[in-house]
């Protein structure tokens, strides 16, 4: 077994987890410590049993947690711990640097594992700790083998990532997966469970952890308002709050002051900035946020016809819980409560299309169609590149497959220029009338004045082919856009905020589809239901006289009287 050193160096480093901090920063050299990651580092030492960490993105979190690993190791390397992240190589990643700090750090030879010991990057033990089943540390994915393991320290670093919790019952799975920790954790006074992360959703499994017992510390990275501060409640830092700053400063000014802050608020949008630097997941305000999905009706959508009347009619029991879902906490997705036996032909159907724009990289698209005051959307998204050939052959297609009968386009960028490259190649591929549209009043106002109204007379029937798509396509982007790229979450955003949002393309496409049928909705579908009837009518009338009738006009035999005043038709001879 090791010799475990207990020189006043060591003695030093294991009395204070923010001098080992300090020493793994000079060693790596990395720039001294901040305050506010000192105090992250004490809570990491000090906090309780049960414990979490929700701090802005960038400001070294986990990494701190992988120092803290080993500084545990450290002070006690009989301790058994368990990395579990979204991903098994995420937590791979983890515990390497763990072990490559082992490795590199001077003063922490006695803990490097001997040739018949564990030392993989995904399980390794150090060179004092006893044999055991259970390795040092241990890095697993959180769907990953966690049956069977015992830990005196599970890290739960980033287990929220929007791929497990983009549906009601993914969500659910990843609550489920998490309770498998009291099982894993050893009954002793120094075990403990950490979360680290940066919540994804407003339905965050962090904002559930305090009804589970643990103690929630949140470092946002601005001076919160006094609503915020009521929002975070107790878990707020009370270091951010002692911070004699005004609202809106940076509260770690040393690695990411205002203008820095400023550009990551421009790049992520006014909502993704709430949600992935200040933490905030109380955002679900009626008035800020006005489009929910739960107003509109989800259904499959036959291409040809449809309903002549839906409705509408949100239960729990109905609720579409496999659809990926990226919505506000609690809005949900609804199938129609009932459907209308009397379907038609659609009244009008076009492609909208919002070409890609300075600095923009999607092109976003929607057909529209319409029928008795409902407007239907078959497809919606959006393609990579503006004026390429591939696009817009692409866009040609859609037009062509789904039988619209106009294209229309936004010209604010290029004067038209996008029109004339449409033209020729949407020509060739489905002749139809090409029209461009332009706006001057401000986007994020002109789409909310559009949708909210069509939305709040659940109006919009979308396909869930729709929304598998535009979570589906929007999941070939990096992390850090996945979200804003999607239509849902576009959509369920929206603020009157000038530049509230980080990417628009596929909804504002949307938008102006919408607005095309609006003057064409406001006559009542109960109308339009007797209007059908009335026009069936006359159309088997017509088909009766055709046959009751000869080639001359004249009744075909006596018996015709019979069967026109059966109808109760007179004044025919």
């Amino acid at each position: 077994m090791a010799t475990i050193p207990n020189t006043p160096f060591h003695q030093k480093l294991r009395g204070d987890f923010k001098v080992f901090v300090y020493y793994l920063h000079q060693h790596l050299g990395l720039p001294v410590p901040t305050p506010l990651q000192y105090d992250i580092a004490d809570f990491l030492q000090h906090g309780r049993k049960r414990t979490c960490i929700q701090a802005f993105r960038g400001c070294g979190k986990s990494h701190l947690t992988a120092a803290y690993v080993v500084w545990r190791l450290l002070c006690n390397a009989e301790t058994k711990i368990m990395v579990v992240s979204a991903s098994k190589e995420r937590a791979d990643a983890f515990s390497t640097f763990t072990q490559r700090v082992i490795w590199e750090l001077e003063g922490l030879e006695y803990l490097r594992p001997d040739p018949n010991q564990r030392q993989s990057k995904i399980s390794f033990d150090v060179k004092p700790a006893v044999a055991d089943q259970s390795p040092s540390v241990k890095s697993v994915g959180i769907t990953g083998q966690l049956t069977g393991s015992r830990a005196d320290l599970i890290i739960a670093d980033d287990i929220e990532v929007l791929n497990n919790v983009f549906t009601q019952t993914s969500r659910d799975k990843l609550g489920e997966a998490v309770r498998e920790f009291d099982a894993i954790l050893k009954p002793l006074p120094t075990s403990r469970v950490l979360f680290l992360g940066t919540p994804q959703t407003e339905d965050s499994l962090y904002t559930k952890l305090p009804d589970r017992g643990y103690e929630v510390r949140v470092w946002p990275a601005r001076i919160p308002d006094e609503k915020m501060v009521e929002a975070y409640g107790d878990t707020l830092a009370p270091y951010v709050q002692a911070l004699d700053r005004a609202v809106g400063e940076p509260t770690d000014p040393d690695r990411f002051d205002d203008g820095d802050l400023i550009e990551r608020e421009a790049s992520y949008g006014k909502a993704g900035f709430a949600m992935q630097f200040m933490l905030s997941t109380s955002l679900s305000d009626t008035e800020r946020f006005p489009l929910k999905v739960r107003d509109l009706i989800v259904m499959h959508i036959d291409p040809d016809t449809a309903p002549l009347k839906l409705q509408w009619g949100p239960l729990e029991e109905r609720v579409y819980r496999d659809l990926p879902c990226v919505a506000m906490r609690g809005d949900k997705m609804f199938p129609p409560m009932n459907v209308g036996d009397i379907t038609s032909e659609y009244t009008g159907s076009i492609l909208a299309i919002d070409p890609a724009g300075r600095g923009k990289d999607e092109t976003g698209y929607a057909v529209v169609k319409m029928i008795n005051g409902y407007l239907y959307i078959p497809a919606a998204g959006g393609l990579q590149g503006g004026y390429d050939k591939d696009t817009l052959v692409e866009l040609s297609h859609i037009a062509k497959k789904h039988k619209v009968n106009e294209v229309i386009y936004e010209s604010n960028f290029g004067d038209g220029m996008f029109g004339q490259l449409l033209g020729p190649v949407l020509a060739g591929i489905h002749p139809c009338t090409l029209e461009e549209v332009r706006h001057s009043t401000q986007k994020e106002r002109r789409i909310i004045d559009t949708l909210e109204p069509v939305m709040m007379n659940h109006k919009l029937v979308i396909s869930p082919e729709v929304i598998e798509s535009d979570y589906r396509t929007a999941m070939k982007y990096e992390q850090a856009v996945r979200q804003s790229k999607m239509m849902i979450y576009q959509m369920t955003r929206l603020t009157t905020e000038r530049g509230c949002l980080r990417h628009d393309d596929r909804l504002d496409a949307l938008a102006i589809g919408v607005a095309r049928f609006t003057e064409q909705m406001h006559r009542d579908e109960e109308m339009g239901i007797n209007q059908q009837k009335e026009d069936a009518l006359d159309r088997e009338l017509a088909k009766f006289m055709d046959h009751a009738t000869t080639p001359l006009g004249h009744r075909s035999g006596p018996s015709s009287n019979t069967w026109i005043s059966s109808f109760g038709i007179n004044g025919l001879n």
